[in-house]
């Protein structure tokens, strides 16, 4: 199938979102509990040196973010990264991309509804956590439906509060380190404890990479919302440009911040108890801290819960007009919102955030499918894109990144490492192919059935046709 019929089949849905929002989005996509929380395991494995984790985990979303500029463009649809691997790649790898990248966000979307609910019992201790999860779940599903635009407003306030957070919490933790109103910290954390500034060896830094990659997890959101952009060929690519620029800001220089003021042995950690961000708020004696912090971290969450919402529903409305079913999924309500796909979308998260609630083992495995899931998008993306390039000239894209095909090919190396590293741990991270290796024979199997019937269908259709 060629590009504009790709394009056609996902005709429907309004073009209302602008560059601002398209920025907002993508940081509030990439910027969540991954930073907030997740950063204490990244400390606990790397200590200081977790700066260069980060790092190196952001050498994979560049390039990440190289590839989807140029393809983006191209074909600004709904289906995005699983329409070009369907394109540049085959059908199989379309289909998987797409239901695998649901099935990711709809846990990720369950485990934030979880985590809004135990935030909320910070100021109502006593409440049930399910009443809360469900409340938010509902209210988010409804914005939604509504149109786009509304969505694209609600979410670029609540990245806005996230930035605005983390812009206050640099600001205050450099003044703490050079001693600008108080006395000043310094950088002897960083160094001077024991261990040094690489306390766990390559080892450690390269285990926190792991953390990295998956916090830098949700930049590929602005590739989804190209189908309803006003202006793809303008608005993706500098949004994609700004967003990197300032994700690595706000990542690398607030990690810095955190270990250089507070020893790593106390912010790092196996499990998370607290955020290393709330350390630092307390120790610069702002009143209130922990329920600032906390009002930031449970933004935080529905702003993941809002995205990854948008995120599930176009990618079973792009699955349907593929030709997949369920058929019913490619419908579009009066606002050209896929609002079958949200409510199916939201059904699943809902039973997800239940599953976290009976029993952690049986969610740790749905777990273990987001985390391969999210490995495996990135790398078909990085694939896709080199057949992108062999079809297209140069000369030809409307827009060009810098660095091809060499970072690329960096990132598709760091990318396939990071996901053997994940299968040889043995404590924590070899779940993910425990069970995210026979979740692709599953897609495929469901894949291929479906192709043979098709393919049995289409001959008894021209004998009756004939007849």
């Amino acid at each position: 199938m060629d590009a504009s019929a790709i394009a056609g089949r996902e005709a429907g849905l309004r073009k209302d979102l602008s560059t601002a929002q398209l920025v907002m989005i993508g940081l509030g996509g990439a910027i969540g509990t991954g930073l907030f929380m997740g950063s204490g395991l990244a400390i606990g494995y790397a200590g200081p040196a977790v700066i260069l984790s980060y790092a190196i985990a952001a050498i994979a979303a560049v390039a990440i973010v190289f590839s989807l500029s140029e393809m983006a463009v191209m074909h600004p649809t709904a289906g995005s990264f699983g329409t070009y691997a369907e394109l540049y790649l085959n059908p199989w790898a379309g289909m998987l991309v797409r239901y695998s990248y649901w099935m990711a966000q709809v846990i990720a979307v369950g485990a934030e509804a979880v985590a809004a609910g135990v935030y909320m019992t910070f100021w109502f201790p006593g409440t049930p956590v399910w009443l809360w999860s469900l409340g938010f779940a509902f209210v988010l599903l409804f914005f939604n439906s509504r149109s786009v635009n509304n969505f694209g407003s609600i979410e670029y306030w609540f990245a806005l509060i996230k930035v605005v957070a983390i812009v206050t919490f640099i600001i205050l933790g450099l003044a703490a380190i050079f001693g600008i109103s108080t006395t000043a910290v310094g950088l002897h954390n960083l160094t001077g404890l024991p261990g040094g500034f690489m306390p766990r060896g390559f080892r450690g830094v390269w285990m926190a990479v792991i953390i990295g990659i998956l916090s830098f997890n949700g930049i590929e959101v602005i590739a989804v919302t190209s189908g309803e952009a006003k202006d793809p060929v303008r608005t993706i690519p500098a949004a994609l440009r700004t967003m990197a620029l300032r994700l690595f800001l706000f990542y690398i220089l607030a990690l810095a911040i955190v270990v250089a003021i507070v020893p790593w042995t106390e912010t790092g950690a196996t499990v998370v108890t607290q955020s290393p961000f709330v350390r630092v708020f307390a120790n610069s004696g702002i009143r209130h801290a922990a329920g600032v912090m906390n009002f930031v971290v449970l933004s935080a969450a529905l702003s993941s819960m809002n995205t990854n919402v948008y995120l599930c529903s176009r990618m079973l409305f792009s699955l349907s007009r593929s030709g997949y079913p369920p058929r019913f999924l490619g419908g579009l309500n009066k606002n050209g919102t896929p609002i079958m796909a949200i409510l199916l979308s939201g059904a699943c998260i809902l039973v997800a955030a239940g599953v976290s609630k009976l029993t952690p083992l049986a969610y740790n495995y749905l777990f273990g499918v987001a985390l391969f899931d999210a490995m495996l998008v990135w790398i078909i993306i990085l694939v896709s894109h080199f057949s992108f390039r062999r079809r297209h000239k140069a000369a030809d894209l409307p827009v060009r990144m810098p660095f091809f095909p060499e970072i690329q090919i960096l990132g598709l190396v760091l990318l396939c490492a990071v996901l053997v590293t994940m299968g040889l741990d043995k404590e924590t991270w070899r779940i993910s192919w425990i069970v995210g290796v026979p979740w692709i024979a599953l897609v495929s199997a469901a894949h291929f059935i479906l192709k043979a019937r098709k393919g049995l269908a289409a001959p008894a259709a021209q004998k009756s046709g004939a007849a």
